[in-house]
């Protein structure tokens, strides 16, 4: 099984409603963002997926989130902008625009600090 990744970073601002901390007020991080994708089979070129489409897509979703308020947003309205709940929305928009291709999207995964980071896969 082979797997390949891409990593991107964006920066935005973000606050915890009803976490009891300094999460509660207004903030902002810098997160690394990695995709991942999963293959047992290579193209005719040796590739999973070429790493330049994978970045591609992947600068199309950050640029959603990049230097927001993420709490304004329509998905985080209702749901806290964990990054647990970011990786969901991450994964389910690189999956949108990942249809053309025959390679299935393994998991998303958001750092929001060098040592934590949430994963989100379907199951």
């Amino acid at each position: 099984m082979y797997e390949v990744s891409v990593s991107m970073n964006f920066s935005a601002a973000h606050n915890l409603r009803g976490y009891q901390g300094k999460c509660e007020a207004l903030h902002g991080h810098n997160w690394k963002v990695e995709v991942v994708l999963r293959s047992a089979l290579l193209d005719k070129v040796g590739m999973v997926e070429d790493f330049t489409l994978i970045k591609s897509k992947l600068k199309e979703v950050l640029a959603l989130f990049d230097h927001k308020y993420l709490n304004t947003l329509p998905y985080f309205k209702k749901k806290n902008p964990t990054s647990e709940n970011i990786a969901k929305v991450i994964y389910g928009k690189m999956k949108e625009r990942m249809r053309g291709s025959c390679v299935p999207l393994e998991a998303v995964k958001v750092w929001e600090t060098e040592t934590s980071f949430a994963s989100y896969r379907e199951p």
